[in-house]
């Protein structure tokens, strides 16, 4: 028969043994760090597309994986800390659906913490991957054409304002590896085309508004805006700018056009995320990114924002308007 005294040291010792289990239950979910450039808000469609994507795997958040979500908002400067970070605590899995840069930054952190990519460039030719069919290392993920797609943005919104001669063309410079290819394949692109470019660099809102104030006396026909994800982000500020300087621009998402861009031409950035997830979620089931090869997504958007055209006064061309995945009316 257990005493008053002796059940009392049993409970106690049972009470003092149930944080430790909590702890070793949670540290028994895995952990996936999460890195993108935009921020939270520009970013909610493309990240319920992350979570599905992790669903149609197995996982959901809160319940059989931790998404520790970090959003840089154009701070890429933080890179390399908060990846150091990742790795030093060991992360299951760390995934980066849309940047390069950041990509490349765990790549050059880690030979074994799982990477899960998204990037517009060749994932080859940054040194992320052996090969498409059979990545071989830490990496994998998928690949959304971006590059492939500046020229076809280009002529696209040539063709939408016809008398365009000078096009300025705004990145990002914390962002190197979109704002080096942005810039080789649109002023390549313009040549072609018989376009003068005039290159606005901007990282910050207030840099936004500082480009959109040199473009006064620069004499910019049109403008077009590098898939960066900060630039992205701050869709609402290009959109009110370029209403009220009365500037036609172009993007490279959708959703830039849904809050009163004038056009997109580009990859389905959401599909991007989805893809992420499920490689994601495949990997912490325990296959390996040496053998998960990248994904080739081919899926682009082509949309017109045909109420924000009526206000800068351009009048669409029917072979335009039959060719827009999606008309905003």
């Amino acid at each position: 028969m257990i005493g008053r005294r002796d059940f009392l040291t049993l409970l106690g010792g049972a009470a003092a043994a149930w944080p430790h289990a909590a702890r070793a239950q949670q540290a028994a979910v895995p952990v996936i760090g999460f890195v993108d450039g935009g921020s939270a808000e520009s970013r909610a469609r493309p990240a319920a597309a992350f979570r599905r994507g992790l669903g149609e795997a197995g996982y959901v958040e809160g319940q059989n994986v931790i998404i520790e979500y970090h959003w840089l908002e154009g701070q890429y400067d933080r890179v390399a800390a908060l990846i150091a970070d990742l790795v030093r605590r060991h992360v299951a899995v760390i995934a980066t659906p849309a940047s390069a840069t950041v990509a490349i930054a765990a790549k050059a952190a880690t030979a074994t913490v799982p990477i899960v990519f998204g990037v517009g460039e060749d994932p080859v030719k940054l040194g992320l991957v052996a090969n498409l069919a059979r990545p071989g290392g830490n990496a994998t993920g998928a690949n959304f054409l971006a590059e492939e797609i500046d020229a076809k943005r280009l002529a696209l919104l040539h063709a939408l304002v016809p008398k365009a001669a000078r096009v300025a063309v705004i990145v990002n410079p914390s962002n190197p590896t979109s704002a080096e290819t942005t810039l080789r394949e649109v002023q390549a692109a313009a040549r072609t085309l018989g376009l003068q470019t005039h290159v606005l660099y901007a990282s910050t809102s207030r840099e936004i508004n500082a480009a959109f104030a040199a473009l006064a006396g620069e004499h910019t026909d049109a403008l077009y805006v590098g898939g960066d994800g900060f630039l992205i982000s701050r869709g609402v500020q290009f959109a009110n700018l370029a209403a009220r300087d009365r500037i036609p621009a172009s993007y490279g998402q959708r959703d830039n056009v849904a809050v009163g861009g004038l056009m997109s031409y580009g990859a389905d950035i959401a599909e991007s995320f989805r893809q992420v997830g499920i490689y994601a979620g495949r990997i912490l089931k325990g296959e390996k990114p040496a053998d998960l090869p990248v994904v080739q997504l081919t899926k682009i958007e082509f949309v017109i924002n045909l109420q924000t055209a009526e206000l800068l006064g351009i009048d669409v061309p029917p072979s335009l308007l039959a060719s827009a995945d999606e008309v905003i009316e």
